[in-house]
């Protein structure tokens, strides 16, 4: 079925969502790869098609393709990832399943020993706006680059 291309059809709030995503990715001091990573598996929480594409590979230009593969069980494979990215992907979980986890202080404690405080803004910030992509990506179905 035929879904509306949301960004033509409210193109202001796709500039506004826009915007956001330009302010993670231009103006914070955040890692693109960290970034990246973040808006990969919250996307794979969400099940936004598009934006695991998308996200998938922008990693894959600088990251090991069995490191991409992992993110879903990035806890079993710590070897694999930095404490940084461990931290970020443990956040990234806990802000978007937001409504079972309530962002519990331990996970806070723990986001907040990893990173300064504008960071921690700004990566939880990084996080609401994939969560808003994703609900536009995925109920809109955007395609995605894949082929068979």
């Amino acid at each position: 079925m035929a879904r509306l291309a949301w960004h033509e059809v409210a193109p202001d709030g796709a500039k506004a969502l826009f915007g956001v995503h330009h302010y993670v990715t231009k103006s914070t001091d955040l890692p693109e790869d960290l970034i990246h990573l973040v808006f990969l598996r919250v996307s794979q929480i969400n099940g936004c098609a598009h934006c695991i594409d998308l996200h998938s590979r922008d990693l894959r230009k600088t990251m090991s393709v069995d490191k991409v593969t992992l993110v879903p069980v990035w806890e079993e494979v710590p070897h694999l990832f930095s404490d940084t990215e461990r931290a970020a992907l443990a956040w990234a979980e806990e802000v978007t399943r937001v409504s079972e986890t309530h962002a519990s202080d331990a996970a806070y404690a723990a986001a907040a020993a990893a990173f300064e405080p504008k960071d921690l803004v700004d990566l939880t910030i990084a996080i609401a706006a994939m969560n808003a992509f994703n609900r536009l990506g995925a109920p809109f179905r955007l395609p995605v680059a894949a082929k068979a």
